[in-house]
């Protein structure tokens, strides 16, 4: 039997459908979005029902925000870890669009990493994915101490789940119900894509770069234009597929990687090229896991997403046709229709299993 999803079509209305009817209304969803008019959605601009600061282990801030549902008492917490030089900003559909769910209600976290949006800074030394791992972690600790939970991670975020899930075990086996991993790689970084050394801090093309798109820098097309900022060539490129993309999302992009200073970014580049971590996708094996991933997507090629469902032989594996690194921006009725599958299976919509589980946390 086709799984129910509860999937938040174009004008805010919420509908219950079957499995199939919701990937024809993803399908015509993403065929209109070439030509929407964005003018008027405020990308980045939804204002969260709480802010806080949470203090890393080092007592580095990290910026936090909440949304609740719009209506009743959350059955899971949707904690999202974004991309390398982006910002929870990133989320922005997906925010959006899970807020109106009733089935299953969520509540959703984002944050900024360590020297990324407004959050801290960030220096050498703290420029790993071992860190931001513990950040991670203290932001779970801090505003979702208990709970069942879903973490959805955009390229270097779903490494930072990673390694997470290889440190704490015992927090996926008894709290993560589900992790998505979006447009991300468990090693070989350099090998499939970009080549390999432009991933060196010691490149002179890494130093001459400014701000980054996606998470692998070092690329000649993203020199500077005359002003001082990236061509939007180079970015349109790079972040998003083959196909059509509104203007507006091309200038959210640009927007989003001005914040964070190159010189920031370019301390991240040796964590990401000496990324393996193959054997911490054993911790996720009490999850229900996600992999979705864009068949256009120049920083992580569609074979990582392939090569992290292999390991994971009862992971969903989503392809996205034409899609680019910006997946999550790109097609967000098609992510957001497969996240929602994800979600109602941690919920136990299918699954009496996971509904115990869910029925455990909500009766404490």
């Amino acid at each position: 039997m086709a799984s129910r999803r509860l999937l938040t079509v174009l004008g805010g209305a919420a509908a219950l459908v079957t499995g199939t009817a919701a990937a024809t209304i993803a399908v015509t969803a993403q065929q209109r979005r070439a030509n929407e008019d964005l003018s008027a959605e405020p990308l980045g601009e939804l204002k969260p029902d709480r802010t806080s600061t949470v203090a890393a282990d080092d007592g580095t801030p990290l910026s936090v925000s909440e949304i609740d549902p719009v209506a009743g008492k959350p059955e899971l917490t949707v904690v999202g870890v974004h991309g390398f030089a982006l910002s929870q900003r990133s989320w922005y559909f997906q925010r959006r669009d899970l807020a109106a769910l009733s089935l299953p209600k969520v509540r959703q976290v984002y944050y900024d990493h360590r020297g990324h949006g407004q959050s801290g800074g960030a220096n050498q030394e703290t420029s790993t994915i071992e860190q931001l791992a513990g950040d991670l972690d203290a932001v779970l600790r801090a505003v979702v101490p208990d709970g069942p939970i879903v973490i959805m991670g955009h390229s270097m975020g779903g490494m930072v789940i990673m390694e997470l899930a290889q440190r704490n075990p015992e927090l996926f086996a008894e709290r993560v119900m589900g992790v998505a991993l979006i447009a991300t790689a468990a090693g070989e970084v350099g090998s499939r894509g970009l080549p390999r050394g432009l991933l060196s801090k010691y490149n002179p093309l890494t130093r001459g770069v400014g701000e980054l798109a996606g998470w692998q820098p070092g690329l000649v097309e993203l020199a500077r234009a005359a002003g001082g900022q990236l061509t939007r060539q180079a970015v349109r490129w790079l972040a998003f597929g083959p196909r059509p993309v509104p203007s507006p999302l091309v200038d959210f992009m640009i927007e989003m990687l001005a914040v964070t200073p190159v010189r920031v970014l370019v301390n991240f580049v040796d964590t990401l090229g000496t990324h393996n971590r193959y054997a911490a996708l054993a911790g996720l094996k009490h999850a229900h896991v996600l992999v979705v991933g864009g068949d256009s997507d120049r920083f992580t090629p569609y074979s990582h997403a392939e090569r992290i469902a292999a390991e994971l032989p009862d992971a969903e594996l989503a392809r996205i046709r034409g899609a680019g690194h910006m997946v999550q921006l790109e097609h967000p009725e098609l992510v957001n229709s497969h996240l929602i599958d994800l979600l109602q299976r941690c919920a136990g919509v299918d699954n009496m299993s996971s509904s115990r589980r869910i029925w455990r946390w909500l009766s404490k």
